[in-house]
């Protein structure tokens, strides 16, 4: 699976020259939360210089917010640091103009303490952190992410269709978003593959190439907050949202993963000799993808919504499994006996944070590459009938569980993600737990 080429980043003088030239009024100064979405500062041009050489201080629980907002004790960032200002620092790497903003541009920020400590909890840290780890053994990883959605009518927050309508080509163009989003997105260096109506009434898939990881995060969290953008400027509302609707299809964000090799340049996961096409490195990279699965799924799937996806007959995964171009197992091996030969890790939900969901994927395969330890026999058949799987955590809760007990998994994320990143998924379950819901009202108050 090669990835796409990336340009050297220009220097500050160079970019601010361009910039101007172009007639850039504002550049946004965007920090990815732990949601994967855009706190971000606009910045009058006249002043990037400043800001980019010094940085920006920005409130340090501003990167903790759990989802809606609310301020989580218990995170490290907060009342434990006296609320204390965090500071941005730009990666000139991922300066680009922002094709659905007027005069815009933008630059993703890295964020640290006063003294230059990291806040090591952040998401591109926490995916720097993994990619690093897998370095130490001579690969790079190469991802390409696959995203699900729905357009919705903003007033009533329903589906603009009814009825299924996969790869209808009338459905698919009748609202006019997703062929601006092809239009705009190679803009900003998104380079779409394919774009379709899926499943869902209103539902909507669009792929686009494989990059380095960090920079596979980066276009993620472009790709999210961009389509919403588009949606909103056409009169729809666009949701990632995992399980919008109970009797509707969910929302994955399958992960495509190929390792390079750095002494050689080839793809480490293709051996043409092997019965099924794959390397030793691409079975290791698989079970380590398994056995770490249970925490692996935290960072995948990080709210109570996602867990409706996990069942049988949905095309998403039911079990701790793997399977030959199997799309009901948790691992699709797409073995293709050349170049683009990868493993397809089918847990992930399209609300999950990209940087995250790429993390656990890269530190549960890096840890199978240390074990060297190959996954039982595929199954004939589909994984998800076959029994023998383990089950995967039924809720948010027993993921949360199972990442503080993996020990290994956690020692590269880092204690202080782990930290922040179940104090503040906690707060948002005591939230939910003490909620009465819609459900509940129309099964109980008239009987009872």
């Amino acid at each position: 699976m090669a990835s796409t080429q990336v340009n050297q980043p220009a220097t500050l003088d160079e970019l601010l020259a361009r910039w101007e030239s172009d007639g850039i009024n504002n550049v946004l100064f965007e920090l990815p939360d732990m949601h994967g979405t855009a706190r971000s500062k606009i910045i009058p041009l006249n002043k990037v210089r400043g800001f980019a050489e010094k940085g920006l201080n920005m409130y340090g629980g501003a990167l903790a917010l759990d989802s809606s907002s609310f301020v989580v004790s218990g995170t490290r960032y907060n009342e434990e640091v006296n609320f204390a200002d965090q500071v941005l620092k730009p990666d000139l790497s991922t300066a680009a103009v922002v094709p659905w903003m007027n005069k815009t541009a933008r630059l993703i920020c890295d964020s640290y303490w006063a003294d230059g400590t990291p806040l090591h909890a952040a998401p591109r840290h926490v995916l720097r952190k993994a990619v690093a780890e897998l370095a130490k053994l001579g690969y790079s990883a190469v991802v390409g992410l696959e995203y699900e959605f729905y357009l919705l009518d903003p007033a009533t927050m329903k589906p603009i269709f009814d009825g299924l309508h996969i790869f209808n080509t009338m459905r698919a163009t009748a609202a006019p978003v997703a062929e601006r989003i092809v239009e705009l997105m190679p803009h900003i260096g998104i380079d779409i593959i394919t774009a379709n109506c899926e499943y869902g009434p209103g539902q909507f898939e669009i792929n686009y190439g494989p990059h380095e990881a960090l920079q596979a995060g980066d276009l993620g969290f472009t790709f999210k907050n961009g389509v919403k953008f588009i949606a909103r400027q056409l009169g729809y509302h666009a949701t990632f949202m995992t399980k919008p609707f109970s009797d509707q299809s969910a929302c994955g964000a399958h992960t495509h993963i190929s390792l390079v090799a750095k002494d050689s340049g080839e793809n480490a996961f293709l051996d043409t000799d092997d019965k099924n096409g794959l390397s030793r490195e691409a079975y290791y990279f698989m079970q380590g993808m398994l056995k770490h699965a249970k925490a692996a799924m935290a960072l995948m799937a990080p709210t109570p919504n996602c867990y409706h996806r996990f069942v049988p007959h949905s095309f998403a995964p039911s079990n701790i499994s793997w399977g030959l171009e199997d799309r009901t197992a948790m691992i699709r091996a797409k073995n293709s006996r050349d170049h683009r030969t990868h493993l397809e890790n089918r847990l992930p939900t399209a609300l999950s944070n990209p940087y995250l969901a790429m993390a656990a994927a890269i530190v549960a395969g890096t840890l199978g590459l240390k074990d060297a330890q190959v996954p039982p026999a595929a199954v004939g058949g589909l994984a998800e009938s076959y029994e023998g799987f383990e089950p995967l955590p039924a809720t948010l809760d027993e993921a949360l569980n199972a990442l503080e007990r993996d020990q290994e998994f956690r020692a590269i994320l880092g204690d202080e993600f782990v930290q922040v990143f179940t104090a503040m998924k906690r707060s948002e379950l005591a939230r939910m737990k003490t909620h009465v819901s819609d459900w509940e009202r129309h099964e109980y108050i008239e009987m009872y």
